[in-house]
């Protein structure tokens, strides 16, 4: 009996040729014949109620914009639930992260429901956070009135990560934006995803957040903005990647959501809501709002092809806008990697006599260790120049009396990880949108956000950092011999920390490790 021998090939080879396969067979479809589509007409909006409601305020504040501050997160779901009931042409909505549970569930549900009476509803989700919604995407797109379109998509629908493998240029390009958009009359948008952490409808960690909704001429910018990511090359009708529904999947799907609803966790959310003084004041055209100049920041959608011009990224928009802060900074970044030319940035601002102060997430509350990594080699370069440097607590139940509402901000709470993206400029301007001060929104990922000329708002900012912030989170310091100690204040006693409080060495260890790989530009 004659023996061949088996040549067994490297596990590396093999996973390289299956990858290679995969890439090889799969590619995304063509671009061409895709409907077009733009926002409703300016004359459109003002015939329907939102824009009835809407026209008489900002006739009477002529070139400004009516803005509300959405700090509490069932507000923020309840008026996303509101505009959606109250829409009656169209719906434009744009997120990075829509996750199946309540809220994501609730919400598709109140979409369903608006095309079933005729509103236009246009839904477009970046593809990287859409793991086993396909077939939710595609009953959704199967409505005559709903088209779904996913940005950068996945030719890969099971196995993500073969789709960085195979074509990571494009697959670490996502889209940041987060927006929500009724009859092109109020808008809503911040650093809120649809989930049930973001809208305080778990018992798990929760993201602190910050959203606005908006009335006037920056919701007829925004709709202009995501006509240009709906059309851009980067976004793909889901039909031409996801098999088509079945007959009966609509009404399959709505039955799972009045299902979900009947659940004690879902009707017990939707009992809160009910009970926000926001949807009474949303339902009773009594709403406050601050009235301000408002600009709309964001990167060209060729950003997620790698194509778009420097001059056309929302950072140098930014700067272009902003000009030289005088006075000072007050920023809170949830994923503050800053890098030698941000650091220098600020370092040189700090010369000039402008006073910063930034907050981010503590290692302890930070949901990305690698970020807190990139961020962590700077800090001690920043304070030497006189910034400081807070970062948020997260102490669930930590037992110490009122402990939870001295810790709490208005975009935080207890057992919270900060997600909010907002900025002050010299106590008169102020950022709110989805940027974080870091490589990634900055060059990979698309980002928006409003910039507003508003004495009140910016002030309202700087306040929380004189009163608030300090007794919610550790204060970052340098000790005479130049090493970093961390400050709980707790009324009137400090505690000291010379180690990143409440966490364990092998934490540490592996931030240090981190800190010193050459990661920045992913993080």
């Amino acid at each position: 009996m004659t023996v061949h021998s088996v040549t067994r090939l490297p596990i590396s080879v093999l996973v390289l040729v299956l990858v290679t396969l995969i890439g090889g067979c799969s590619s995304l479809p063509s671009q061409e014949g895709r409907t077009m589509s733009i926002a409703l007409s300016e004359t459109s909006a003002a015939t329907t109620s939102l824009g009835r409601a809407t026209v008489p305020l900002t006739e009477a504040n002529p070139g400004l914009s009516g803005i509300h501050p959405l700090h509490d997160p069932r507000d923020a779901f309840a008026a996303r639930i509101e505009l959606a009931r109250r829409a009656e042409r169209t719906l434009d909505v744009q997120y990075y992260i829509w996750h199946n549970d309540i809220t994501g569930s609730l919400l598709a549900g109140e979409l369903y429901a608006a095309a079933e009476r005729g509103v236009r509803v246009r839904l477009l989700l970046d593809d990287t956070n859409t793991v086993g919604l396909d077939h939710t995407l595609a009953t959704l797109n199967g409505h005559p009135n709903i088209e779904v379109r996913l940005f950068n998509p996945f030719t890969t629908r099971r196995f993500r990560l073969l789709g960085f493998a195979t074509d990571f240029a494009h697959a670490n390009r996502r889209m940041h934006n987060k927006s929500f958009t009724a009859d092109n009359s109020a808008t809503i948008i911040g650093g809120r995803n649809i989930g049930d952490e973001y809208f305080a409808a778990t018992d798990d960690v929760q993201f602190a957040d910050l959203d606005v909704l908006a009335i006037g001429p920056v919701v007829r910018d925004l709709s202009r903005d995501f006509d240009r990511y709906w059309d851009g090359q980067s976004s793909y009708p889901v039909e031409r990647l996801l098999p088509e529904p079945e007959d009966g999947d609509g009404e399959r799907l709505q039955a799972s959501i009045e299902k979900l609803r009947a659940t004690p966790d879902a009707q017990q959310y939707q009992l809160a809501l009910d009970r926000s003084p926001l949807m009474q004041q949303l339902r009773d055209h009594q709403l406050e709002l601050v009235w301000a100049p408002t600009r709309m920041v964001s990167d060209d959608p060729s950003k997620g092809q790698g194509f778009a011009h420097r001059q056309d990224l929302l950072m140098n928009r930014l700067v272009r806008a902003l000009g030289k802060p005088e006075s000072s900074i007050r920023l809170v970044s949830p994923y503050f990697v800053p890098t030698d030319t941000g650091t220098a940035m600020f370092r040189r601002l700090a010369e000039r006599g402008v006073d910063i102060e930034i907050l981010t997430n503590a290692l302890e509350a930070t949901d990305v260790t690698a970020v807190h990594a990139g961020y962590a080699k700077h800090r001690e370069a920043l304070l030497e120049a006189g910034i400081r440097l807070f970062e948020l607590q997260r102490l669930p139940g930590d037992g110490r009396e009122g402990s939870a509402s001295r810790r709490a901000l208005p975009f935080s709470s207890s057992d919270s990880s900060l997600h909010a993206k907002t900025f002050s400029i010299d106590g008169n301007r102020v950022f709110v949108g989805s940027f974080n001060f870091d490589p990634r929104s900055a060059k990979l990922n698309t980002e928006l956000g409003f910039l507003i000329e508003s004495p009140d708002l910016a002030q309202r900012i700087d306040r929380l950092f004189e009163n608030r912030i300090p007794e919610s989170a550790y204060e970052v310091m340098l000790d005479e011999n130049g090493d970093l100690y961390w400050i709980d204040r707790r009324g009137d006693e400090q505690v000291r920390y010379d180690s990143e409080p409440n966490t364990g060495f092998l934490k540490r260890t592996g931030v240090s490790i981190m800190s010193l790989l050459p990661i920045d530009w992913m993080l």
